[in-house]
């Protein structure tokens, strides 16, 4: 399911107009990433949380060469769905 589809089926589930859901599915994207941004978490119940982790500097290899590279240390955005989501997916 992409973007559109997304606010297609938000629309006819919550009866709103196909251009008020996809502002709404816009909003909450850049919300989510801005509290991210900020170091803040995300959480929405039932549903689960966003968060940022701190990827250590870690040394690699470049497969092709063999050579050793080292690769930086990063923020990560990171999703872990909760019980709600669990359970639905599992059946």
């Amino acid at each position: 399911m992409n973007k559109n589809e997304l606010s297609a089926a938000i629309a006819a589930k919550a009866g709103l107009t196909r251009k008020d859901a996809e502002a709404a599915v816009c909003a909450m994207s850049e919300i989510i990433a801005d509290s991210l941004k900020n170091g803040e978490k995300v959480q929405i119940v039932g549903f689960g949380a966003f968060e940022v982790k701190e990827r250590p500097a870690r040394k690699a290899r470049n497969p092709k060469t063999g050579e050793e590279i080292q690769i930086g240390a990063r923020r990560a955005p990171m999703f872990k769905p909760g019980k709600t989501l669990k359970e639905a997916v599992e059946g």
